[in-house]
């Protein structure tokens, strides 16, 4: 069986508190009616279904189409839930025969996914918050108008001679004005609580369709995206890997493997030639420093001791002061997860190595902050602009490794600069 994939989520901006009020209580009134349309069709379909599945085929061609209804009743639930009650409301992934699968196996495979039956469930339930919504929505809405108008329209009422107002059984006199004051006074009180009342009811409304409609579709968006923030994670490792192994090999080793022959030499020129031999010696030094000092930018991959022992403040700080640039470091960050430090000090490292082998600038700027449940690192420079995530290259394998712990990269680098690197890494 394969999946849909899911629909992006979409927030919906705030309103204004006229437009939420009549949002809600449009949501709220709409939500009976939809409820009865959807628990009529789907207990109808339910019960035609199961009562001729005895009959070859009959039954079960019945029940396939009540599932495609209850879900195009889901469907029309979710839209509503975006655009009226406004909460988020993810499409789910419906489960769809495998390529090649037979008619019969295809035609039953809505009666073998979870989330129709969800659908279905909510088909039969909704009519019961679909009524609460909308009997306190009509209720309070109709307490609000007719109490503020009372004034108007309570002299068109007949009145015999039994008749005993609301003000008068409560002690407030028969007059008619105490009776439109204590009418008003219900109007304003309407008023007043009519945001707070119809809000309740629809998100009593929403709640349920929520739960029932788009928990296991957002259930299941988190599994995809673990399972994707797994595989970027061991993509950038992998490629890490490989692009250590490719410097080492081009870098260190050749340079160590002239170094031992240049010792060779120098130790058979010794004895007959030593001036030349020690040229030779001081070659090899200035080889050996060299060989370090490529070593010690290779090691910027790799975590370092000082990263694990005193933490990412320090680390930052000593990485930047080995640049060959000015950089200045704001860290103000509290001790944060190992995995959150690493990938931070991941993105400092590559985005100042890039800024020595490309950016042509005088100076950088290292800024680490927590920000919204996220460490935030962001580096500028003043160079030449121009960077850009490619694939295969360090940007892009900097963008898979924050991948990895769900992390996102921003790269604003317009031609002739400057440069700003962003990333934010969630703590949790």
């Amino acid at each position: 069986m394969t999946e849909t994939m899911l629909m992006p989520v979409v927030q919906v901006p705030a309103q204004s508190p006229m437009r939420r009020v009549l949002l809600d209580s449009a949501y709220s009134v709409s939500a009976f009616l939809l409820g009865l349309l959807s628990m009529v069709v789907v207990v109808t379909g339910l019960s035609a279904g199961l009562g001729t599945v005895v009959v070859a085929g009959v039954g079960l061609v019945v029940l396939v189409a009540t599932a495609y209804a209850a879900r195009g009743f889901a469907h029309v639930e979710r839209l509503r839930l975006r655009s009226m009650a406004g909460v988020e409301a993810p499409f789910p992934a419906y489960l769809r025969a495998a390529p090649g699968a037979g008619r019969v196996r295809t035609l039953l495979t809505p009666l073998r996914d979870v989330q129709t039956w969800l659908d279905v469930l909510w088909c039969v339930v909704t009519l019961v918050t679909g009524a609460f919504a909308f009997a306190v929505a009509v209720t309070w809405w109709a307490s609000t108008l007719g109490g503020l108008t009372y004034w108007f329209w309570e002299r068109f009422i007949p009145r015999g001679p039994d008749n005993t107002s609301l003000a008068q059984l409560i002690g407030l006199g028969d007059s008619r004005s105490a009776d439109v004051a204590l009418q008003t006074s219900i109007g304003l009180f309407a008023l007043v609580t009519l945001p707070f009342v119809v809000r309740g009811a629809a998100a009593a409304h929403a709640a349920v369709s929520r739960v029932l409609l788009c928990s296991r579709a957002e259930l299941v968006g988190r599994v995809v995206r673990v399972e994707e923030s797994r595989d970027s994670a061991h993509r950038a490792e992998a490629r890490s890997l490989r692009r250590l192994e490719r410097d080492i090999h081009d870098g260190p080793q050749q340079r160590l493997i002239r170094l031992g022959m240049d010792l060779g030499r120098a130790r058979l020129q010794l004895a007959d030639d030593p001036e030349r031999a020690a040229e030779t010696i001081d070659a090899a030094l200035a080889q050996t420093r060299e060989t370090v000092e490529e070593l010690r930018a290779l090691s910027r991959g790799i975590a370092p001791p000082l990263l694990v022992d005193r933490g990412l403040a320090v680390a930052v700080r000593e990485m930047a002061s080995g640049q060959s640039i000015p950089v200045r470091v704001d860290v103000d960050v509290p001790p944060l997860p190992e995995a959150v430090e690493t990938a931070a000090y991941f993105v400092v490292a590559e985005a100042l190595t890039n800024i020595a082998k490309h950016g042509q600038a005088t100076r950088a700027d290292v800024t680490l902050a927590v920000d919204e449940g996220a460490l935030v690192v962001t580096v500028d420079d003043d160079g030449r602009g121009g960077a850009r995530i490619t694939a295969g290259r360090g940007l892009d394998g900097l963008r898979e490794r924050l991948a990895g712990v769900e992390g996102t990269l921003e790269v604003a680098s317009p031609d002739g600069g400057p440069t700003r690197v962003r990333a934010a890494v969630p703590l949790g």
